[in-house]
């Protein structure tokens, strides 16, 4: 096969009906630039028939590449394996649920061939998004926003062009609790934006609900900042100087023999205010240490079962 000079990187999670149209749109836009391109398939512990739906697409045409992970590790690591996998000068990011329209590539590759090494995707519009999943969306970015130290653009997702300096960058970070956007970010360069509309699912369902979209908040502020353990440092004075100054008031008050807040429940109130403080503190803690003990065990980032398409070297 030819080097490619173009590389897409597309995980996917049970999207059997989604990858032929993805793949002949791909297909469609790619050939258009007539530079040599392959497509990287990461088939993310698919249940349904994607795996089979990939092989296929493989043999209708080579330049199409496939990594079948052993089990479902995730979108932030189907992402990473792709990078890893990926061959060309350029390498493009895109989700395989066609959300993201392939038909802004040349668009970002003509902002590349500009000089700029990272070229993000601008969602101006959020076809068949509900207010739910926006709010939660803005308020995702504008919370990593104030407390993390990396400017990620307001919506911009993972759709994204890397130049190959960044990318060998981003292979070098090998931490376990990964959040792209922010490490893009993180590692400089020269970045633009392109907006574009971003599309309804062509088919199936959503693969970031509620709870994991938390879980990637999560990682991108215990990952690129340190300020809640700082906060928590703040707050232990905070609330230690008002104990002391309950303590002097009570104190004064008893000895001109008044008795205040007498009572089993105003201490039971105290206590439980004061024990739900300690415990919120020491969770967040709990999230740093557990993010160390598993950099510490030195684990892969992911297990690959098959690779397809790819030469040994």
């Amino acid at each position: 096969m030819t080097q490619p000079r173009y590389s897409i990187v597309a995980p996917a999670y049970n999207e059997e009906e989604t990858l032929p149209e993805f793949c002949r749109q791909i297909r469609e836009v790619m050939d258009g630039l007539g530079e040599p391109w392959e497509l990287v398939l990461v088939n993310d512990g698919s249940r349904d028939g994607t795996l089979d739906v990939a092989r296929r697409l493989h043999a209708e045409d080579p330049r199409v590449c496939v990594v079948d992970f052993a089990r479902n590790f995730g979108h932030q690591l189907a992402v990473t394996a792709g990078l890893d996998y990926a061959r060309g000068d350029v390498v493009v990011v895109i989700d395989s649920d066609l959300q993201d329209p392939p038909q802004v590539i040349p668009e970002m590759i003509a902002r590349w061939k500009e000089g700029y090494h990272v070229v993000y995707g601008v969602r101006s519009e959020r076809e068949g998004e509900t207010w739910f999943k926006l709010f939660t969306a803005r308020l995702f970015y504008r919370l990593i926003g104030a407390l993390t130290d990396v400017d990620i653009p307001m919506e911009a997702g993972d759709f994204r062009l890397l130049d190959r300096q960044v990318v060998n960058d981003l292979r070098n970070m090998r931490e376990h609790h990964r959040f792209i956007r922010a490490m893009t970010s993180w590692v400089g360069y020269r970045q633009t934006g392109v907006e574009y509309e971003r599309h309804a699912r062509f088919a199936g369902e959503t693969k970031y609900p509620f709870h994991k979209m938390f879980r990637l908040a999560l990682d991108a502020i215990t990952g690129f900042s340190d300020l809640p353990l700082r906060l928590a440092y703040l707050a232990g004075f905070l609330l230690l100087g008002v104990g002391l100054l309950v303590g002097l008031v009570l104190l004064v008050l008893r000895l001109a023999g008044s008795a205040p807040l007498a009572g089993q429940g105003s201490v039971l109130t105290v206590a439980l205010l004061l024990g739900g403080t300690q415990l919120v503190f020491l969770g967040i803690v709990g999230e740093y240490l557990s993010r160390i003990y598993n950099e510490v065990r030195g684990r892969p980032l992911y297990t690959v079962k098959e690779r397809i398409g790819f030469d040994e070297t």
